[in-house]
């Protein structure tokens, strides 16, 4: 099998047998590299690299990922062993309130001197605000397999690095799944619903879904749009008016929802992210539609049952073309507006190390992008079987517009609350109408 960068990945091309991440969706181009440091404007020829000079000064670290505060305590402490006048101070966001507010805290360099970015619509108004520099030609994306990290790419130049990549597909109780005789590995959409069903006779809430989290609850569509839609950029046409959700391939990934309806938790539409972990950690669901960002907290919260992740495998018997779907994420950048580039740069090379990624890695059960990691955390060890399979690039990400793509997730939980899928599509299709003008 070949790499197959804005579609899927196999392990043997794309891991050598080490760390993996997702190849993403090439962007617009940027006009400006924004503010320099000691004032002034660089030339309107693109981003430039970070400026040169003695790493020194205060840097902040600007990220979304709390759950990983006390791994990256330790890289600080390390990396300042190295560079004893660079202090690294994080400064971290919910993921929700990171994705709407970054921009405005980072544009003027009082936050961010190093910072990170969601692939898709966060990534590109990142671009479009000129607030990223050119890391093409510094030591960072020489410790990645290069093919990975094309999500961090704009016209042509790489202004952020994706490390890490994320199974969006949902973890599982291998324990509940044994007890109830359940495929842990459907081969087709009756099969999951068979197991499903299992589930639910054997005692258990099959799928803990956070219905009531917007950003989570979207991630069971990038499974279950995969083999009904027309072609695999799906979501990019839709935004461009070339497709509309109305359309009947559309119509039947909703139809999926009202099938999953009565194997989600009671109440689905009003459960948050934290209590929809709560419940599968406790053992009451057998699965938590997140992905795998979602081990360390179930573990966190006192889990010690056998965990793997399971695809929902959208297709019909024999007709399956995807095994798994991955997302590539948290790309590190250097902000364009730093007064400490040297310093947010020096840092931005230290976790790209192999020797920094394989510790975040296995402390925090992400996977990474850096060559030549080797994964000891059982959780990691187990889910990475998936990286043998034919997995696609999430598609939710392929919307840059996040009004459009707020009202097509939105009508997913309308429909498995009762809508029908005719209605929640055509209520989307107007927002989606009313964002393109027409």
């Amino acid at each position: 099998m070949t790499v197959q960068p804005e579609n899927g990945m196999t392990r043997r091309n794309i891991l050598q047998l080490a760390g993996m991440a997702g190849a993403g969706l090439l962007l617009a181009s940027c006009a400006g590299p924004g503010t320099r440091p000691g004032g002034g404007s660089a030339p309107a020829a693109g981003p430039t690299p970070p400026a040169s000079g003695t790493p020194k000064g205060e840097v902040s670290f600007a990220h979304w990922r709390g759950e990983d505060q006390a791994a990256f305590d330790e890289l600080i402490a390390r990396f300042q062993k190295e560079y004893a006048d660079v202090t690294v101070v994080q400064d971290i966001t919910a993921s929700n309130d990171y994705s709407r507010q970054a921009l405005q805290r980072v544009r003027n360099g009082a936050s961010g001197d190093a910072l990170t970015s969601f692939r898709g619509s966060q990534f590109k108004s990142f671009v479009d605000a000129e607030i990223l520099t050119d890391l093409s030609g510094t030591k960072a994306p020489k410790s990645y397999t290069a093919d990975l990290i094309e999500a961090g790419q704009a016209d042509g130049k790489q202004l952020a690095i994706p490390y890490q990549t994320v199974l969006l597909m949902p973890v599982a109780n291998v324990d509940l799944f044994d007890k109830a005789k359940a495929d842990i590995a459907p081969a087709d959409w009756d099969a999951f619903l068979d197991a499903c069903d299992k589930l639910k006779s054997s005692g258990v809430t099959p799928i803990s879904w956070p219905g009531g989290d917007q950003g989570n609850a979207a991630q069971l569509v990038n499974s279950l749009v995969l083999h009904d839609a027309p072609s695999d950029d799906m979501f990019t046409q839709v935004q461009e008016g070339k497709l509309k959700v109305t359309d009947d391939w559309f119509l039947k990934v909703l139809e999926k929802y009202q099938q999953l309806a009565p194997f989600f938790q009671s109440n689905f539409t009003g459960t948050s992210y934290e209590s929809s972990q709560q419940l599968f950690a406790s053992g009451q669901a057998a699965m938590l539609a997140t992905g795998s960002y979602s081990l360390a907290t179930v573990r966190g919260l006192g889990s010690t049952f056998d965990m793997d992740m399971i695809f929902p495998n959208p297709a019909p018997k024999g007709e399956g073309k995807w095994e798994g779907v991955y997302n590539a994420t948290f790309m590190l950048g250097v902000n364009a507006a730093s007064k400490v580039q040297p310093a947010a740069l020096a840092w931005v090379e230290f976790l790209s190390r192999k020797e920094s990624a394989e510790f975040y890695a296995n402390e925090t059960a992400q996977f990474v992008t850096v060559a030549g990691v080797e994964y000891t955390n059982p959780d990691l060890a187990k889910a990475a079987a998936f990286l043998d399979k034919k997995i696609a690039l999430a598609p939710r990400y392929q919307f840059t517009n996040l009004d459009m793509a707020n009202a097509v997730w939105e009508s997913c939980v309308k429909v498995a609350a009762g809508t029908s899928p005719e209605q929640a599509a055509e209520a989307a299709q107007q927002i989606i109408d009313q964002q393109q003008g027409t």
